[in-house]
């Protein structure tokens, strides 16, 4: 798996520390739609390896994260650029979707 697993402990240090953009897939073990974009979120993570990090919160296991950004529902991918949401896409959207949304912030 490329993209990395954030907790509650690192999130800061991973995400909102890190100096190049991220993008957090808020997901659990039991959301079907969350398994449904799964394989887009990891072949995001080897294309652009090196310009975006991607990183995967599991909601259960890491609540306090999850209510810091208000996620109500899953999945929902929050993009960050020097540690602001710069962009929030809530649902299982197409592949070109996501990268269209990413690439206003890579630049």
């Amino acid at each position: 798996m490329k993209a990395l697993q954030v907790t509650d402990s690192n999130f800061v240090s991973e995400v909102l520390q890190s100096s190049v953009p991220v993008i957090a897939d808020f997901w659990a073990a039991w959301c079907g739609p969350c398994k449904m974009i799964a394989p887009i979120i990891e072949e995001l993570a080897v294309e652009y390896e090196g310009k975006i990090k991607v990183v995967k919160v599991d909601v259960d296991n890491n609540p306090k994260i999850a209510m810091q950004f208000g996620i109500r529902s899953i999945p929902t991918l929050l993009i960050f650029k020097e540690g602001q949401v710069v962009e929030q896409i809530v649902g299982a959207v197409s592949k070109k979707h996501i990268v269209e949304k990413l690439l206003k912030h890579t630049s």
